[in-house]
């Protein structure tokens, strides 16, 4: 039976998907021996992976993209036939692949064939009604995956492109890609000396160098100030605790696979904790509570571990040991929209003193087969504290945790792209696991609402994306050094030298450059670190008790010469308003 629907217009993620088969027409064009495998669209663009024995070249790509364009020109159309199974099955005898998949196509789904000019893909729809909608296209990398996510099977070859409605759009995110580049918090990492991966330690495990070090201080200070404010008490939980405590929490049979294996220790078992919760929860537990003690309040910057495979890591962003700004609620029911309203004006304090204005905000409800009396009851908190800040919000279907619904609040940052950063979620579930109670007003007792949070998510990822937010030039307040003292000569270092005493007497930040060499190299390199201030001083600055400013963004018209205690306010006001 043929298909073809001509009765919509085409979406941008059809239109990437059409373009994915345009790049499975041309591999199979120039390279024959190539396995077509599966290629969906995704977010700003598509991908098709390939099993090829050959690695596929940069000249590869050029030339693939060549014939993609040429298939684009010939402004093929669309069309689509259902089949049978076997049908199917005999189509792609070939490719093994292919097979697989057309017999995990679950019974009653249609099985459906696509094809543009000589070219027939298995495919479930959703394209372009002709290739030549395609208006803009671009390859952009190759990368291996193993077929269908799993380590266990063959390492395919995975080619990335971007489509777009028309060749401003592509050059426009070509622009951003370039821009990623520069801001990639794995370079400027190394390039401002804040963190380093050391391999000799093992994938996904962050070493804080001390400029990285006293930025995270801050952020954690300042998630701190924030916590102390609304009335959390600090906790420490152990990294290491026996293994039956997440037999209980569930984490071993809903969460075993993100776990590190058990450590043996006198025949008992015991885990690296993948969960600050259970510990918070043991707390807790650890005396009687009464109504009149809820809310009950703990926090704790607490490291966890998870497994991920390498191939996934990441940064900063994706690792296997990081830091939570974690924290958890206990309270009664009637409390639970008023602390969920809370949650969420903090969340909004955190992303507005780190730069970032736009928002998103995504409903995440349990999975059916999880849901519970309880989850009408959460999912009303959360979208009341929602709608009380007029904030609009987004639902995804079954992706809440396996305890409950949560709030997750992705950022945009300065060039566009998109991140989830803070998580809430809403906890029936856990307090009855341990058997939680508090004693109520009536005599009787009742296990608590939990809400877990942690607003930055990480330390190590809220580093990252702060760091790329700002490509490396961090805010005054955040800057790991302030300001740098540059002496035109060694005459003047020891002028450098009382004026950075005074200005950290104000518990500024500040560096003096003693070397040998000449000023515009000392500024050439300074700038290089992205430091908010260069202090200049020479005869005259000395003489009279000033600096020359120079500010970081500011042309050489905007150099200035002002007194010592005008620039400890300017710097003051600065670090005060978080600007």
């Amino acid at each position: 039976m043929s298909i073809a629907d001509h009765s919509h217009a085409t979406s941008l993620p059809e239109l990437r998907h059409t373009a994915a088969h345009v790049l499975a027409y041309a591999v199979q064009d120039i390279f024959p021996d190539a396995k077509p495998t599966i290629g969906p669209s995704i977010e700003n663009g598509f991908y098709y992976d390939f099993d090829r024995s050959t690695p596929f070249t940069p000249e590869d790509l050029a030339r693939i993209e060549e014939r993609m364009l040429e298939i684009i020109a010939a402004n093929y159309e669309m069309t689509g036939q259902k089949v049978t199974r076997a049908e199917a099955i005999e189509r792609f005898a070939g490719n093994p692949y292919k097979v697989e998949l057309a017999r995990d196509i679950p019974e009653g789904e249609p099985i459906t064939l696509y094809t543009i000019g000589a070219f027939t893909d298995l495919c479930r729809g959703g394209h372009a009604h002709t290739t030549g909608e395609i208006a803009a296209v671009k390859l952009t990398s190759v990368a291996g995956a193993y077929w269908r996510g799993d380590e266990h099977n063959p390492m395919l070859q995975r080619i990335y492109g971007t489509a777009w409605n028309s060749r401003a759009d592509l050059d426009a995110y070509l622009q951003q890609i370039e821009e990623a580049h520069k801001r990639d918090h794995r370079k400027l990492g190394v390039e401002l000396d804040l963190f380093s991966i050391e391999e000799d330690a093992g994938g996904g495990l962050v070493f804080w160098h001390p400029k990285g070090a006293i930025v995270r201080g801050i952020i954690e200070q300042f998630i701190r100030e924030g916590l102390g404010e609304r009335g959390y008490q600090p906790v420490v939980t152990p990294h290491v605790v026996s293994e039956k405590l997440y037999e209980i929490s569930g984490h071993l049979e809903n969460y075993a696979q993100n776990m590190f294996g058990a450590l043996e220790v006198e025949e008992q078992r015991f885990r690296l904790k993948p969960m600050n919760c259970p510990g918070h929860i043991l707390i807790y537990r650890s005396h009687p509570r009464s109504y009149r003690d809820l809310p009950v309040r703990f926090s704790e910057c607490g490291t966890v571990y998870r497994y991920e495979r390498s191939g996934v890591l990441h940064g900063l962003t994706r690792v296997r040991g990081f830091t939570q700004d974690d924290a958890h609620l206990f309270c009664t029911p009637d409390q639970l929209q008023g602390e969920f309203e809370q949650t969420l004006d903090e969340a909004l304090r955190l992303m507005h003193a780190f730069g970032f204005t736009d928002f998103e905000y995504v409903l995440s409800t349990r999975e059916k087969r999880l849901r519970a009396d309880t989850d009408a009851v959460a999912e009303s908190a959360i979208r009341r504290a929602l709608e009380s800040r007029h904030l609009a919000y987004g639902i995804d279907e079954g992706g809440g945790a396996f305890y409950g619904p949560k709030l997750d609040i992705n950022v945009r940052d300065a060039i566009g792209r998109k991140w989830q950063l803070g998580t809430v979620q809403v906890d029936f579930v856990l307090p009855q696991r341990f058997d939680l109670k508090y004693r109520t007003s009536e005599g009787t007792d009742q296990p608590p609402v939990m809400i877990h949070r942690a607003l930055a998510g990480s330390m190590e990822r809220f580093f990252g994306i702060v760091v790329e937010h700002f490509g490396g030039a961090f805010p005054a307040w955040l800057a790991p050094v302030q300001a740098v003292l540059a002496p035109i000569s060694e005459h003047q270092t020891p002028y450098a030298h009382d004026v950075a005493k005074q200005l950290r007497s104000h518990g500024f930040r500040i560096e003096v450059d003693e070397s040998n060499e000449k000023l515009g190299y000392k500024i050439r390199h300074w700038k290089t670190q992205k430091v908010p201030y260069i202090l200049v001083v020479g005869k005259q600055e000395a003489a009279d008790g000033s600096v020359n400013v120079n500010e970081r963004g500011a042309g050489p018209a905007d150099k200035r010469t002002i007194s010592v205690a005008a620039f400890t306010d300017e710097l003051r006001a600065k670090i005060e308003a978080k600007a």
